[in-house]
């Protein structure tokens, strides 16, 4: 029986579901930017944990999709943002995101700002796991954006930052921001 209560032969049934079927799963998230685990395939195209595993991992090996591991045994996939798509630091969508955020100040402080956090993002970017620290000694002295502190000036980028697409802030006391977009 399998964790639904089906039988063995039904499992194995689900082998041969089609890749296309585990990638409407992707599409059918309200979330795109939201990353999907071997649980969700399983739940959404009623199969067993190794088939998810396997459907995902031959979708990984066509290019369709990237995946890594975030704990010693979770493994997340996404659809990639292709080049030219709202990840770059020149995009035009991620530019008028970033002015979509309130950020506070006018004039050349709130310029300084959007530039720090455009910083903060190319420095996740470079770097997929980062700690608010690494962000603190490694963004914030170029950028300080009119803050004296890094502590103040963290605690403006950071909210800003978790807007942003293909940003994984840390879950609450957590301290590890990962970069998961294309």
């Amino acid at each position: 029986m399998t964790r639904q209560g089906k039988p063995e032969e039904e499992r194995r049934a689900g082998d041969r579901i089609p890749l296309d079927e585990i990638l409407r799963v992707f599409e059918q998230r309200e979330d795109r930017a939201q990353p999907v685990t071997a649980s969700d395939v399983m739940d959404a195209v009623d199969c067993s944990r190794r088939t998810a595993h396997n459907k995902l991992s031959e979708l990984v090996d066509r290019g369709i999709l990237e995946t890594r591991k975030v704990g010693s045994r979770s493994r997340v996939w996404w659809v990639p943002i292709e080049d030219g798509d709202e990840s770059g630091p020149d995009s035009p969508v991620l530019e008028r995101r970033i002015e979509d955020i309130d950020l506070p100040g006018t004039g050349k402080t709130l310029e300084a700002r959007r530039q720090a956090l455009v910083a903060a993002y190319e420095f996740l970017q470079d770097h997929p796991e980062a700690k608010k620290s690494d962000f603190q000694q490694e963004v914030f002295p170029d950028n300080p954006a009119e803050y004296e502190t890094a502590e103040g000036w963290w605690n403006t980028i950071q909210p800003a930052l978790a807007q942003l697409p293909g940003v994984d802030p840390p879950e609450e006391r957590g301290n590890i921001w990962h970069f998961i977009g294309g």
